[in-house]
């Protein structure tokens, strides 16, 4: 995975001498799914969240660019089993995108994304508690995503789902057998002209 980005990450570097480079800011909300085993008689609900970042959309040939972003996202769980808690964590997210852009606007993308945990607390009630040290530091996701720049205005919306490739904690935690998959809506807007509204 961490040759996957390094690969990506080089390729914005050769691109950027000649590219006409957008950056942008981006948020919406985050729909987190859990998927894997988990403890027995456990269940695992639907937890809303929210992100925010910016993104750079660098052309690398034709309709296609790559688009690094660098976004805050909050997300968690909502368990209900033995004891009813959610959990909530924080990543700072790091997606590297490969992006068609189609003259119209519309545009498909798909890329690797690594994820740095800030912070994973459990709550019931009254009771908090911190469980940032059992759970992964790191978490690697594969992102697939569309939307639609509205070209005149450079204000844009788009979905993607981030399906979840690591286990959110460490062997022996309640939380190790199970994975966060997003899905994500909102809106970015992006600065200055890019190849299809110049």
């Amino acid at each position: 995975m961490k040759k996957i980005i390094l690969f990506f990450l080089t390729i914005a570097l050769l691109a950027s001498a000649n590219a006409q480079i957008q950056f942008g800011l981006k948020a919406g909300a985050n729909i987190c799914l859990i998927s894997g085993k988990g403890n027995s008689g456990t269940k695992y609900m639907t937890y809303t969240g929210y992100y925010g970042g910016a993104l750079v959309a660098i052309p690398v040939v034709g309709q296609f660019s790559l688009q690094p972003e660098l976004v805050y996202s909050a997300e968690g769980a909502k368990v209900f089993g033995d004891g009813n808690f959610t959990l909530n964590s924080a990543y700072f997210n790091i997606p590297v995108l490969i992006k068609y852009n189609h003259p119209s606007g519309f545009f498909l993308e798909t890329g690797p994304q690594l994820g740095l945990l800030l912070n994973a607390k459990v709550k019931s009630g009254s009771f908090t508690e911190d469980v940032k040290s059992s759970s992964q530091s790191t978490s690697f996701s594969w992102a697939f995503g569309l939307g639609f720049l509205i070209l005149p205005v450079n204000l844009g919306i788009d979905a993607r789902y981030n399906l979840g490739l690591t286990n959110l904690a460490t062997s022996g935690s309640f939380l190790s057998n199970i994975k966060d998959n997003v899905i994500q809506i909102g809106l970015f807007y992006v600065f200055g002209k890019g190849p299809n509204n110049k």
